[in-house]
């Protein structure tokens, strides 16, 4: 007999969760072979949305060639570096922002000015003062990731427990001990809430200056598949693409349970 309030056992939340993926999974697969049919009936013109199966020829072909390396690699390489300087500076910031008002009252105009502001609008400006290399292509990706960190740092900052505050306080520890050992740790989770936004952001957006840009990377292979009208391989690159967030969003949010594994316990 179960007591009121008692988790669930580990095997029967574990079977739930399965059931559930197995659903989802269920139902992709009857989108991809209903989109299947409709091309091969010529529902759909197969011109423009090819079937699903040359898609996935493609993308194999793609993969087993080893085509995919070199402008994946590029594609990481500058979501890699922008997420992690853009992460880094705006954590710190909202650290000091979170705890002292006069920082805050002092940057909130300009931030609130820059943050509700579309990044690819500042693409062109960008293009014009730092051209269409790397650098270009680092600001906008890190201006994108730089907001929603901010914004969830402080506020996580502000959430900081006052009690733990003052009992670091009482017990001789320096601000800075207090900042990093007692509000940082309780800021953490929504720390990474706003990274996990600002990764899929970052994908967006390095995916939009490849575009722009026209040179290298998974999103330059895209629009010159486009113009060149191979509609399979566009498709395919779009697969990649698809794949690539998958996996980057399932890695984080393991990362994510190591790391604050406390915060997300359920109470007993």
């Amino acid at each position: 007999m179960s007591t009121p309030g008692a988790r669930p056992a580990p095997q029967a939340s574990r079977r739930a969760l399965a059931v559930d993926a197995l659903a989802g999974v269920g139902t992709f697969a009857v989108l991809l072979l209903s989109l299947e049919w409709a091309v091969r009936t010529g529902k759909v013109n197969a011109a423009l949305i090819p079937a699903p199966s040359l898609v996935a020829v493609k993308t194999w072909e793609i993969v087993s060639r080893g085509e995919i390396l070199a402008p994946l690699g590029a594609t990481l390489y500058l979501l890699a570096v922008a997420s992690v300087v853009a992460c880094a500076l705006a954590v710190a910031a909202g650290l000091l922002m979170g705890r002292h008002p006069a920082l805050h009252a002092l940057f909130e105009p300009l931030l609130e000015i820059l943050r509700p502001l579309p990044k690819p609008a500042l693409l062109p400006p960008l293009m014009l003062f730092l051209g269409l290399g790397d650098a270009m292509k680092l600001t906008v990706i890190g201006l994108g990731v730089f907001f929603p960190t901010l914004i969830n740092t402080i506020q996580g900052v502000r959430g900081a427990d006052p009690v733990q505050i003052d009992v670091a306080r009482t017990f001789g520890h320096p601000p800075s001990a207090v900042l990093l050992k007692v509000v940082l740790p309780s800021a953490l989770p929504l720390i990474l809430s706003g990274m996990r936004i600002s990764l899929g952001l970052g994908l967006v957006l390095v995916v939009v200056a490849e575009m722009m840009a026209g040179t290298g990377g998974v999103g330059y292979l895209i629009i010159d598949m486009q113009r060149t009208f191979q509609v399979a391989r566009m498709y395919a690159w779009i697969m990649v693409l698809a794949v690539l967030g998958l996996l980057l969003n399932h890695l984080f949010v393991r990362l994510e349970r190591r790391a604050i594994h406390w915060a997300l316990q359920a109470p007993a």
